[in-house]
């Protein structure tokens, strides 16, 4: 009987957990969430991944342009100047390949993608969506800045062949 009822918490434990990933210095990460204008000529994006339990134990990986911006977990966030009056390419790592969005971008203008977990086949894939700003903002206030610059892979293709 006992084993009916400790089997369950067993298995269910083994799904429970939350991935770290390493954080930026405190002071970045204040400065980060001052929300201040990009230099001339840029515009910020920023990429962040909410506090939400689904896929909590999973780290994935985000690129700008095809490089590597780093490997979000629960409540981070990075922040990226991009040269503004451009399309960029954000990707997310997902289950089989990355997925990608395509940001139209303004100088001088701030942007926020949500990355969000989803289910899998055999481990939770990955997308984004871009959020308005003040969703963004709100966010960006309540998570912490991650290290950029640590991928499993330092730079993806864009082909969409």
């Amino acid at each position: 009987m006992q084993f009916k009822i400790v089997l369950p918490l067993i298995i269910s434990s083994l799904f429970v957990g939350c991935a770290s990933v390493p954080k930026a210095n405190p002071q970045l990460s204040q400065q980060a969430k001052q929300l201040s204008n990009p230099a001339d000529g840029n515009a910020a994006i920023y990429v962040y991944r909410s506090n939400s339990v689904v896929g909590g134990a999973i780290k994935k990986d985000v690129w700008v342009d095809g490089e590597c911006l780093g490997e979000t977990a629960r409540g981070t966030f990075f922040l990226k100047e991009v040269t503004g009056n451009q399309e960029h390419t954000i990707s997310t790592e997902s289950e089989f390949s990355p997925n990608h969005l395509v940001l139209k971008t303004e100088a001088g203008k701030r942007y926020f993608i949500q990355q969000f977990i989803k289910p899998g086949v055999f481990v939770g894939g990955a997308n984004l969506k871009q959020v308005d700003t003040t969703t963004g903002e709100k966010a960006v206030a309540e998570y912490q800045l991650a290290e950029s610059g640590k991928c499993s892979k330092a730079t993806i293709s864009l082909d969409k062949k």
